[in-house]
C-alpha cells in the first residue's frame, strides 16, 4: 500500500511538471489539488479492484492484471466524469498522470516481488507447511516447492496413511491423517496442504478446516488438475456442493489473433531497434571462425509442421560429426544433449550463448509467423519422435523465442521439467503472461543462469 501511494505521488509530480513546469498560477492551482488527490484516487481504484488480496500478492500474473484493471477503471472514470460534469481537464496532464501512475505501481510491485523472492531463496520469509497425502504425491510436491522457493512454502513435515513412520526423502513424518493438528503444533507450522486422496472426503476435510481455523492455520487443498491456473477455474455450488468448473484454454479465436498481431509488430520493432547489434554480432561470428554466419536447423512448430529456425552460428562447422564422440558426456538426459564446456562451441559462441544473442535471428521467424515471441521451446524432430502422448500438447501453439523454460533455468532444467513448464504455458496462456515472461527474460539473460 505504501509503495502504491509513493507511485501515485511520483506520477502526480511528474505529470504536473511535464504539463505545466512553471510556478503556481490561478490556472494550474486546480491541477495542483488534483495532483495531491491522485495518489488517493489510485489507491482507491486498486482497493476496489481487489489488488491487495493477500492470496494474489507476489506470485502469478493476477496481481498485475488487477493493477492494470484499476488503472483503466480510474482513467475511464475521470474521462466519463469530466464529460458528464462538463469539466475541462488538460488532456496532456491526464494522459501523463494516469498511465504513469499505473506503470509506477507495476514496476514497484515487480521490484518488491523480486526482493521477496531473493529473500525466500535465502530461506527467509517462508511459511512452514505440513503436507497431507500419500507418499509419492508428498515427495513430488515437496521437490517442486523446494525447487520453486519463490512461492514461500517450506515443507516442514508430512502426515501419511497409517503404518508409515520415520521420514521420506528427508521429510519428517509426524503421524497419520488423524494427527494433523498435533503435527502442526510439533512442527511449528502455519499452513497445511492436503493433496488429492480418497481418505479425505468432504466431511473429513470440513472437520479438519474447522480444527485448523481455531489455531489460525491456513488450509490449502491441492487440486488433481495439472497446471491449470485459477483464471480458468470457477467454483459453482450445486445443491450445496462446490463444483470446480474448468474453462477451455484459449488456443484459437480473437485472443490468438491479438497475440499474432502483438508478435509480428513486436518482432518488427525489435528488428529495427536491434539492427546495429545484429550487424555487430554477424561481423564477430564471421571473424571468429570459418563458416556461415547463420545456423539453420529444422524444428517442429505448431500442429507438428516443420520449419527452419535461424540462429547465429555458435559452433564450429564440424560440430555434428563430433557429437557421437561426446555423447557419453551428456549432462542432460536421453532426449537432449547439453554440456557446459562443449568443445564444439567457438570463442564468440560462448559469449553469444551467455547473453542469448545467438537467438536474435529468430525475430525473423516470428515476423514470418513460424514462431512467437513467447511460447514453448522449439523442439527437434527427433525429440518429438520420443514424445509421450501428453507432451504433444505443447505443439498446439507456436514455439517461442522465450518462455517459462527460459526464465526458469534454461539448460539447467531436466527435460521432463521443461516439458511440464511448456504444458503449463499452453494451458494458461494470456497476453499478460506473455508480457511478464518477456520482462523476466531480461533478468534471466542478465543472470546468464543455465545458458550454455
Amino acid at each position: 500500500m505504501a509503495l502504491d501511494l509513493v507511485a501515485g505521488v511520483i506520477a502526480a509530480i511528474l505529470a504536473f511538471e511535464v504539463r505545466f513546469g512553471e510556478p503556481i498560477t490561478p490556472y494550474n492551482l486546480t491541477y495542483l489539488v488534483l495532483s495531491a488527490l491522485l495518489p488517493i484516487g489510485l489507491f482507491g481504484a486498486l482497493a476496489v479492484n481487489r489488488a491487495y488480496e493477500r492470496r494474489l500478492l507476489f506470485v502469478g500474473t493476477e496481481e498485475y492484471q488487477r493493477v492494470l484493471s484499476a488503472g483503466l477503471a480510474l482513467t475511464a472514470t475521470v474521462a466519463i466524469g469530466s464529460y458528464a460534469l462538463d469539466v475541462h481537464l488538460a488532456r496532456g496532464y491526464v494522459l501523463v498522470a494516469l498511465p504513469l501512475g499505473t506503470a509506477a505501481c507495476l514496476l514497484m510491485r515487480f521490484g518488491s516481488r523480486k526482493a521477496l523472492h531473493r529473500a525466500r531463496r535465502r530461506g527467509e520469509c517462508l511459511r512452514r507447511v505440513i503436507v497431507v497425502g500419500h507418499e509419492l504425491a508428498v515427495v513430488a510436491i515437496t521437490r517442486q516447492l523446494r525447487r520453486e522457493r519463490y512461492h514461500g512454502l517450506d515443507v516442514a513435515g508430512a502426515c501419511l496413511p497409517p503404518l508409515r513412520r520415520g521420514s521420506i526423502a528427508d521429510i519428517p513424518v509426524y503421524g497419520t491423517f488423524a494427527e494433523v493438528p498435533r503435527a502442526v503444533r510439533q512442527a511449528g507450522a502455519d499452513t497445511v496442504i492436503v493433496l488429492s486422496c480418497p481418505e479425505f472426503d468432504g466431511v473429513r476435510l470440513r472437520r479438519l478446516a474447522w480444527r485448523l481455523e481455531r489455531d489460525d492455520v491456513d488450509l490449502i487443498v491441492a487440486s488433481s488438475l495439472m497446471d491449470v491456473a485459477g483464471a480458468r477455474t470457477t467454483i459453482r455450488p450445486v445443491d450445496g456442493l462446490p463444483m470446480l468448473h474448468v474453462e477451455h484454454p484459449s488456443l484459437s479465436g480473437a485472443r490468438r489473433v491479438v497475440k499474432d498481431v502483438f508478435d509480428r509488430v513486436g518482432a518488427a520493432v525489435l528488428i529495427l531497434l536491434a539492427a546495429p547489434i545484429l550487424l555487430g554480432v554477424a561481423l564477430a561470428v564471421r571473424l571468429d571462425s570459418p563458416g556461415p554466419i547463420l545456423f539453420r536447423q529444422v524444428r517442429v512448430g505448431r500442429h507438428g509442421r516443420e520449419f527452419l529456425i535461424y540462429k547465429f552460428r555458435t559452433m564450429y562447422t564440424d560440430a555434428e560429426s563430433r557429437l557421437a564422440a561426446l555423447r557419453h558426456l551428456n549432462e542432460q538426459d536421453a532426449v537432449l544433449f547439453k554440456m557446459r564446456d562443449d568443445p564444439r562451441i567457438t570463442g564468440a559462441g560462448k559469449w553469444l550463448r551467455r547473453l542469448s544473442l545467438d537467438e536474435l535471428p529468430q525475430l525473423f521467424n516470428v515476423l514470418g509467423g513460424t514462431m512467437s515471441l513467447v511460447g514453448p521451446r522449439p523442439p527437434l524432430p527427433q525429440e518429438v519422435a520420443q514424445y509421450p502422448a501428453d507432451a504433444r500438447r505443447r505443439l498446439e501453439v507456436r514455439p517461442g523465442m522465450t518462455g517459462l523454460w527460459q526464465v526458469s533455468g534454461r539448460s539447467d532444467l531436466p527435460w521432463e521439467e521443461a516439458v511440464r513448464l511448456d504444458l503449463r504455458y499452453v494451458e494458461n496462456w494470456s497476453l499478460t503472461l506473455d508480457l511478464i515472461i518477456l520482462l523476466r527474460t531480461l533478468t534471466a539473460v542478465c543472470r546468464g543462469a543455465g545458458a550454455y
